[in-house]
């Protein structure tokens, strides 16, 4: 929601997802355009516009509301370029968890009814709002998330071979399969062509995301190492660090989410 403070209207900008990201307000992935909806402090609707999914095209768009405006945006795919954008622009974003929203019994469901049910949250002070991860963070997030891609494909590679000797009836010898000693029975294996085939493809596969696990790992630790020194900095500065909003679930496991450590180890 958009919130001039010198005018008598609000705005909720509802963002279709485009080749950045999803759109503002809801979960739709509308790929080239955004829908962004102007609405009272009342709640009556004000305007309805359309719009590419471009930075100029939405910075024009949210420009009609005046100076400050208050925006909310649903946390889904892609929100990190409009948040920024919007909030270079002087915006005050709110980031709404889409897993906390509660839309109710509604007939009617589509991108201007979702805005102005927002809108209506955000002004009656119901409105589930999510952490704004800094840059820095959210970078960090992005290796550790790819890490743990990484990861799980790479079990599942290594399901695939034991599933294929599952078939030609072949036991492990060892509980590792893919360390020195299980790589020898796997080289002695007595399979099919076609089996065979597939195992040394599948072997290939997995020492490839051997290697490129280790990427995310080592650079996500340098991140870690330069945020670490910016807090270290700012509490030099600061008679106490800033705590988290009071609303902040503390089971909350996102890699940088306050107040968990951020150089904890990724998964896998």
């Amino acid at each position: 929601m958009e919130h001039s403070g010198s005018s008598t209207t609000k705005s909720l900008c509802r963002r279709g997802g485009g080749p950045y990201g999803p759109r503002v307000c809801r979960d739709r992935l509308h790929r080239r355009r955004s829908v962004i909806v102007r609405v009272s402090p009342a709640g009556e609707r004000v305007s309805v516009v359309r719009v590419a999914n471009e930075p100029a095209a939405i910075s024009a768009a949210v420009a009609e509301a005046g100076p400050n405006p208050e925006v909310v945006i649903e946390a889904t795919y892609g929100w990190y370029w409009m948040v920024d954008l919007l909030q270079a622009q002087g915006a005050t974003v709110h980031l709404a968890n889409p897993k906390a929203l509660n839309w109710g019994d509604r007939r009617v469901k589509n991108d201007v009814v979702d805005a102005m049910d927002l809108a209506d949250m955000l002004r009656l002070g119901r409105l589930p709002e999510a952490w704004i991860a800094p840059p820095a963070v959210r970078e960090l997030r992005e290796l550790v998330r790819y890490r743990a891609k990484l990861v799980q494909l790479r079990t599942g590679f290594k399901a695939q071979v034991h599933a294929v000797m599952a078939k030609e009836g072949v036991l492990p010898v060892v509980g590792e399969m893919f360390g020195p000693a299980g790589k020898t029975q796997l080289d002695a294996m007595p399979l099919g062509h076609s089996y065979t085939v597939r195992v040394e493809s599948l072997r290939d596969l997995i020492e490839v995301y051997e290697r490129e696990v280790v990427m995310p790992s080592a650079r996500s630790t340098v991140i870690c190492g330069t945020i670490a020194a910016i807090r270290r900095c700012r509490r030099s500065t600061a008679s106490a660090p800033p705590s988290p909003p009071s609303w902040w679930p503390r089971s909350a496991t996102s890699v940088g989410s306050p107040p968990r450590r951020i150089c904890a180890r990724g998964p896998g």
